[in-house]
């Protein structure tokens, strides 16, 4: 018997099928009545997040945003500097602790609208600072911000107002600052104006005195009123349901649009109303009032979008306890979870269309301005260069008495004149310097 399995002829052959000498050994005479069992497939949040249908538009939205993050923390860097810029050796210091897994000097290249290196003329070494585009960018956030402070105001007392005791952490509305278009100083610059409306009767909570019952109103309420008198739909359909919108490839299995039109047309307790008035023992409509509050407070946001790691921060203060990753991913339609970029960050998917808020606000304007600095990348960077340096000699004419109140063709006609003189001269050896440089 020995023979037989192990001569040099079967051996050649299990050479070749590896899997016949497992199935000798593992199967011998005494076991191979045994039942051969298989591992289940693992069925988990994260083994559906891998294998969901992505939306490849928003993955890339979601990366370019990242890039955005982390020239806005470098800009922060070099802000915090005493003259203004920061040399690239100080700078290469903080590269991991904002996040970047390339060299510094490669990053500031890819974004010469948002960073200008050059040498000092003291120290001889490279340095960098802030473009004046990216600088003004940033101080219109700033105004735009401040002037908008009405509806922060909103944006908080409706958190507060779906939220079980009507307070909040002061740290929960920290770390959502920026999602809720928030100044960094709010607490010292806008709660103390509005004294009637909040209360810190702790320093690490904040509280609403008084409810408004006029921004009870969820934001899916609005679209169902409009549904209801533009479509024509019948009261039962519209009543209870949210916006579906699948990405595309979305496989629809057999059964999905019937369990799917059942949910909709599922009662639940909405976002503003108290829970204790209207108790749920049903676990579907405890999970579609969570989609509620979940759906409110993504509109709430500036950007329509969230962290998911934060939403942590909300779930006790909502009655959300549950697992949110899982909730989300039951409801493709509504929401999307982006694994690009830094973390993984949860979007209303109605409130995009190919990339871009379908409905945008002042904040979001301004943050799709510098969006679209890293997006134009080395481009156009000639140009604006050629611009600026004929804006500099027009200013040096106009000092020296020189300026003429004459068409553009014939300004253009007297600058590329003026290249010939001696200080047209040093202007161009400066720039050729300046290139040579870059």
């Amino acid at each position: 018997m020995a023979s037989k399995v192990f001569g040099r002829i079967n051996l050649r052959a299990s050479s070749l099928c590896p899997y016949r000498l497992d199935d000798a050994f593992c199967y011998g005479p005494f076991n191979r009545s045994m039942q051969r069992r298989w591992k289940k497939p693992v069925d988990s949040a994260r083994t559906r997040l891998e294998g969901r249908t992505r939306d490849h538009r928003m993955d890339k939205l979601m990366i370019q945003l990242r890039n955005l993050r982390q020239a806005l923390d470098l800009r922060e860097v070099i802000s915090q500097q005493r003259n203004g810029y920061a040399s690239l050796q100080l700078l290469l210091r903080w590269r991991r602790e904002i996040g970047l897994n390339i060299e510094i000097g490669a990053f500031l290249k890819k974004y010469p609208h948002i960073f200008e290196i050059y040498v000092h003329p003291v120290r001889r070494n490279h340095c960098c600072r802030i473009s004046r585009k990216m600088a003004d960018l940033v101080a219109e956030e700033d105004a735009v911000i401040r002037e908008n402070e009405s509806a922060i105001v909103r944006r908080l007392k409706k958190l507060l107002m779906m939220s079980m005791n009507g307070s909040l952490n002061m740290h929960a509305i920290w770390l959502v600052r920026k999602e809720l278009g928030l100044p960094d100083d709010y607490r010292c610059s806008m709660l103390p104006n509005h004294q009637s409306d909040f209360s810190l009767e702790t320093p690490d909570t904040l509280t609403l005195i008084s409810r408004d019952e006029n921004l009870a109103v969820a934001n899916v309420e609005k679209w169902r009123q409009k549904e209801y008198t533009e479509k024509w739909l019948a009261e039962y359909e519209t009543k209870y349901a949210f916006p579906i919108n699948f990405p595309t490839g979305f496989k629809i299995e057999k059964g999905f649009r019937e369990k799917l039109k059942n949910w909709q047309r599922l009662p639940y307790t909405k976002p503003y109303e108290e829970n204790d008035l209207h108790p749920i023992s049903n676990v579907e409509r405890l999970e579609k009032r969570i989609v509620g509050i979940l759906h409110e407070l993504l509109s709430s946001t500036v950007e329509k979008m969230i962290p998911l790691e934060r939403l942590a921060h909300f779930r006790r203060p909502f009655s959300m306890e549950v697992n949110m990753r899982e909730l989300l991913l039951k409801h493709p339609g509504i929401f999307y979870i982006s694994t690009k970029g830094s973390t993984q960050t949860v979007l209303l998917r109605e409130s995009y269309n190919k990339g871009c808020l379908v409905e945008p606000n002042p904040v979001y304007s301004v943050r799709r301005k510098m969006l679209d600095l890293i997006l134009s990348g080395c481009r156009n960077i000639g140009e604006t260069e050629n611009a600026t340096w004929i804006v500099e000699n027009d200013n040096q004419r106009s000092s020296h008495g020189l300026h003429n109140h004459t068409c553009p063709v014939d300004s253009m006609n007297s600058m590329l004149q003026f290249e010939n003189d001696s200080c047209g001269e040093e202007i161009f050896s400066c720039d050729s310097q300046e290139s040579k440089i870059q």
